[in-house]
């Protein structure tokens, strides 16, 4: 039986780099993980009790396709909170997952064939998505300069822009003037204009800026899976605009039915769990202070100033053009489990890699000795 053109996407690296070092423990070895952006933390108490009286009251069936109100509206107010903004919360759209979101938003914006721009160095998943649903993934090279984050002359040409703020792999943000600028362009170039903020909530400088708290003109994914502590949960939301809910919604009927319930309960509960995640933002900034300045004193260079989420992506360009092999040959002689730049930007990946602060203090420390004793070693 044959596969379809769509199917032929690259693997998502970090997966397979997770996998071996599942291997690797499984054999017996002690593997430093800072390969994966996912909090070793469990879900929040709060979520997890939510969770237990959900289930003591009843079967968790399918809900609604847009997810559950109280959820949608908890999530409405989450934005008067961090931003100020009075949100509707008929506009919040619960997904499986950020990358649910995608898969809606591309959907309900884009037909086959459409362009859309993102920044490399970023996530890998995007242009493998776009990839997958017959749309053209169109790498736009980022410098230090600007973060490495898309600027408003690329939108030219394109009917779609992602932007990321923190971005993955570089912690990069961007300020509201940055955003708004974005947005205007999109405006007025006619292109959808869609704001990753799964990371929001992660930051050690300034805080995060919603593309929210400039334009309604715009698809806002978010996620419960980095600040909230809860990867595997698959349980994350989308803020369109008023006009496009029922776009979304039908989509997401015939997509998913509904996001997973039990999740969603959780969910509801990791909203009051505040106190007890702050506590992991300050687990990541002493681990993000360790790396920066351990790694600079290991004379290796950091490519930038990771203002948010929990990544440092480094420039290892004078030890190798073949940041796959690195990877491998440091999980296979240091026992550190590291991602290749490669799975970040294509293009100018091959020197460079990243790792993710994400785990706990006393594992970035061991992490932080073992990296050093290897490259002094290359």
């Amino acid at each position: 039986m044959k596969t379809s053109t769509r199917s032929a996407i690259d693997p998502f690296i970090v997966m397979d780099v997770m996998e071996a070092a599942r291997a690797a423990e499984e054999g017996g070895r002690h593997i430093i993980h800072m390969e994966v952006g996912q909090p070793s933390t469990p879900a929040p108490k709060a979520a997890r009790d939510a969770l237990k009286r959900g289930m003591d009251k009843g079967p968790l069936g399918y809900t609604v396709a847009l997810g559950l109100p109280e959820l949608r509206q908890k999530i409405a107010e989450l934005y008067d909170d961090w931003y100020g903004l009075s949100l509707d919360p008929a506009r919040v759209v619960v997904t499986a997952g950020a990358s649910g979101g995608f898969l809606l938003a591309f959907t309900a914006l884009f037909d086959a064939g459409a362009r859309v721009g993102l920044a490399a160095p970023g996530y890998p998943s995007y242009r493998k998505i776009l990839s997958a649903m017959s749309l053209e993934a169109v790498s736009l090279p980022g410098v230090a300069e600007h973060g490495f984050q898309p600027q408003p002359s690329d939108v030219a040409g394109l009917n779609g822009l992602i932007a990321a703020s923190p971005a993955n792999p570089t912690g990069t943000m961007l300020n509201a003037g940055e955003i708004g600028a974005l947005a205007e362009a999109c405006t007025a170039a006619d292109c959808a204009f869609i704001s990753d903020e799964i990371y929001h909530g992660i930051s050690y400088t300034d805080r995060c800026v919603s593309a929210l708290e400039v334009t309604d003109d715009v698809y806002v994914v978010n996620s419960f899976s980095k600040y909230f502590s809860m990867t595997g949960w698959r349980i994350g939301w989308m803020v369109v605009p008023e006009d496009h809910v029922r776009t979304v919604e039908r989509i997401a009927q015939n997509m998913f039915i509904c996001p997973t319930h039990a999740s969603q309960v959780a969910a509801l509960g990791a909203l009051d769990a505040r106190e007890e995640l702050d506590g992991h933002l300050a687990t990541y900034k002493a681990n993000r202070t360790l790396l920066l300045d351990g790694l600079s004193k290991a004379g290796l260079k950091v490519i930038s100033p990771a203002d948010g989420a929990f990544y440092i992506y480094l420039d290892v360009s004078d030890v190798t053009q073949d940041s796959k092999a690195l990877a491998a040959d440091i999980l296979d002689k240091a026992g550190v489990a590291v991602t290749p730049g490669l799975d970040f930007d294509a293009e100018r990946g091959h020197g460079t890699l990243r790792l993710s602060y994400a785990r706990s203090s006393a594992d970035m420390e061991e992490g932080l000795a073992r990296l050093a004793r290897y490259f002094a070693g290359t």
